[in-house]
């Protein structure tokens, strides 16, 4: 079997085993599409009053992509690895040309597939639900390669994090206690006006923050002039540093 086939065939049934769990597609789909409810549509913004939602809509389409962009992938392959080691399948696998970069790309690949739907969806809603003006652009295609790019970093941290946790359990309650401080401090919901002086180096050195800055660079109107090739270039190089080292976090399978 040839290395694209390795790759598609656990692919697709990566891409099953999601479509199985229920739980899984709520929490992916549907929690994401709560935020924008609850915060978007119910709460509102408003931007004369200071202080938590106090900008425009548009401001806070980062974070909202940033809740699949950063919790999915976290979850999933962390939680993939705990399983296949609780399960001995990297054992079975070991008897397989699946290497551990092959595993890992055909579950990012997955994942990206997965998160582009819902980021899709999750767009498609704030413009609705919030009334947000997405100025329409030519650089608005580059929100893929954001997206590609923030996916596979997560992916990779995901391995690293589901070799480091004993268990599945151990995984979720690591990548929860990760994701949710780099929710709210990567300059998404949160803006650095509103953090002490002392705090604000600290947001340059989450990975999210050059997400969350080029996302706006390219969908928020008052930004749309700002650079964001700065945010893609870190965003790239972090997602191959960190696949890299989560491929070789993976228990061998070669």
């Amino acid at each position: 079997m040839s290395r694209l086939r390795r790759i598609r065939a656990e692919a697709v049934a990566a891409w099953h085993s999601f479509l199985r769990r229920r739980t899984a597609v709520f929490f992916t789909f549907f929690f994401p599409v709560l935020l924008v409810v609850i915060f978007g549509a119910l709460v509102r913004t408003q931007p004369t009053d200071g202080g938590l939602f106090a900008e425009p809509a548009a401001y806070y389409i980062p974070g909202y992509l940033a809740t699949v962009v950063l919790f999915t992938p976290l979850s999933r392959v962390g939680s993939e690895i705990a399983r296949h080691r609780d399960d001995n399948r990297f054992e079975k696998l070991a008897t397989t040309p699946l290497g551990r970069g092959e595993w890992l790309l055909a579950h990012t690949l997955v994942n990206v597939a997965i998160i582009g739907l819902a980021s899709l969806l999750i767009l498609g809603l704030v413009v609705v639900l919030t009334g947000a003006a997405v100025p329409i652009t030519p650089r608005l295609a580059l929100l893929g390669p954001f997206i590609v790019g923030a996916v596979v970093l997560f992916c990779g941290f995901g391995a690293i994090l589901g070799r480091l946790s004993s268990t599945q359990d151990g995984v979720i309650a690591a990548s929860n206690t990760i994701a949710f401080p780099l929710l709210f401090l990567s300059d998404t919901f949160v803006t650095l006006e509103l953090l002490p002086g002392w705090f604000a180096p600290l947001v340059e050195l989450s990975p999210l923050t050059y997400f969350a800055r080029g996302v706006r660079a390219l969908t928020y109107g008052p930004a749309i002039e700002e650079s964001y090739g700065l945010e893609l270039a870190v965003v790239a190089v972090l997602a191959v540093a960190f696949f890299v080292a989560g491929a070789y976090a993976i228990p061998r399978t070669d």
